[in-house]
């Protein structure tokens, strides 16, 4: 991917050196929390990570999703979830936000159209009292319920190391002894990826609490639901490793991007604290407004770049669940956030520039 009016090298500035400098310091408590254990399974954040990372280290880039590109613009709420929660973002009016789009996987330089999972984030009223940070995934739900199981799982999908590939046997044999993954497979057996990061869905998966003013909580989990569709976006340059970035980059060079943010209210029956389980679809949903992308930038460049998208990182009105996983995250995330600070603040560069120069951390 070639753009002449930004620079296409791997440099890392000073504000960006700053930034991370600052945010390493504002999570330096909770790092030491999560050096731990994720609550009480086994496995801890350390572990999970150095998992994810795998045998080659991506020196100052994120330990999964490495590859992301950032957009920013504005949530323009409806107005309508104020009901709900005191939270000062889903009041009427228009709230600025920095996100990311990025695909699974360790590797900042991998293919757009080989990973299977692709994720949406962003944060609104950044460096705020207000901050209310957001990761989603094309997923709907979990396969498992646990940091453990969910750590056998990456086990499980792990390729051999002398052959590169997966064990067909292991990954059948794992969720054969977790029938707790048999929406996540129904997804999965289903799920066609869209031509555009801009035409998927993507969702929170994990549930959390609102909060109105009589201090009543209500969980909830929500949809970022595209307003365009696949026949209204230029086709993706199959060819390309950087085709998904490149066909965003194009589509917002002609007019914004727009999600809804879809709220769907659980009732008594539905269990907000097992991610595995879906939803019915007969649940209460409430639009609580859009997400306006207006413009991009290279996540080396832009503000995504030096941003912890903890899901845990939320606004007065708004609760985490005592879902193990949800709180895994922010545990696993932490580590990760740490890890690629402290390389970038020893000015370690990136040593894979092959495949997609213009995938940068």
């Amino acid at each position: 991917m070639t753009k002449t009016t930004r620079s296409n090298k791997p440099t890392i500035g000073v504000f960006r050196v700053c930034a991370l400098a600052v945010s390493m310091g504002v999570f330096a408590t909770a790092t030491l929390y999560f050096a731990g254990a994720f609550n009480d399974d086994q496995v801890t954040a350390q572990a999970f990570v150095d998992l994810q990372q795998g045998s080659k280290v991506h020196a100052g880039f994120r330990r999964a999703h490495a590859k992301g590109i950032c957009v920013s613009g504005n949530f323009e709420s409806t107005g309508l979830l104020s009901a709900y929660s005191t939270a000062n973002v889903f009041k009427l009016g228009n709230t600025p936000f920095i996100g990311r789009f990025s695909i699974a996987g360790n590797n900042p330089t991998a293919p757009d159209l080989k990973a299977p999972v692709r994720s949406l984030a962003f944060v609104v009223n950044t460096a705020t009292d207000d901050e209310w940070r957001v990761a989603m995934n094309t997923p709907p739900v979990m396969a498992v319920a646990t940091p453990d199981a969910f750590y056998k799982q990456l086990q499980a999908l792990a390729p051999n190391p002398e052959t590169g590939k997966r064990d067909a046997k292991k990954i059948s044999a794992f969720f054969k002894a977790h029938p707790e993954s048999k929406a996540f497979n129904e997804w999965k057996a289903s799920y066609t990826p869209a031509n555009s990061f801009a035409t998927e869905q993507y969702n929170s998966i994990n549930a959390f609490y609102l909060h109105d003013a009589q201090g009543k909580r209500q969980a909830v989990r929500w949809q970022a639901v595209p307003s365009m569709s696949d026949q209204e976006v230029a086709g993706l340059d199959q060819q390309s490793p950087d085709a998904l970035q490149q066909q965003l980059i194009s589509q917002l060079e002609k007019q914004p991007v727009r999600f809804d943010l879809m709220f769907t209210l659980a009732d008594s029956n539905d269990d907000e604290n097992n991610p595995t389980i879906p939803w019915p679809s007969s649940r209460q949903v409430i639009n609580a407004g859009s997400l306006v992308i207006a413009d991009w930038r290279f996540q080396n460049e832009g503000a995504c770049g030096a941003q912890n998208f903890d899901p845990l990182v939320l606004p007065k009105g708004m609760s985490a669940t005592a879902d193990p996983i949800l709180r895994a995250r922010g545990a696993a995330y932490a580590q990760s956030f740490r890890r690629r600070a402290t390389e970038t603040l020893l000015n370690q560069h990136i040593t894979d520039k092959e495949g997609a120069g213009d995938a940068r951390n």
